[in-house]
């Protein structure tokens, strides 16, 4: 997940963390956050497979922004 500067968060998967970020940081990643710059990681997790990280990243989508906000944090209550 991405925090962006106007208070969004942006959840997506890849497979390159790094080069990903870097990407949405320089304003060449999706246009969502191109128009939100600045960026800055806010939460990850690692995943076995492809299905398995787009299927996290599927409900991940679903929480409103203070339920992404407390997973961030690490609270799953």
């Amino acid at each position: 997940m991405l925090s962006c500067s106007d208070g969004s968060i942006y959840t997506g998967w890849t497979n390159d963390l790094e080069r990903r970020v870097a990407a949405h940081k320089s304003g060449k990643g999706c246009k969502y956050t191109r128009s939100r710059l600045p960026v800055e990681l806010l939460y990850f997790e690692e995943h076995e497979t492809k299905q398995a990280a787009m299927s996290r990243e599927w409900h991940i989508k679903r929480l409103s922004h203070s339920e992404k906000l407390k997973l961030s944090l690490g609270n799953t209550d």
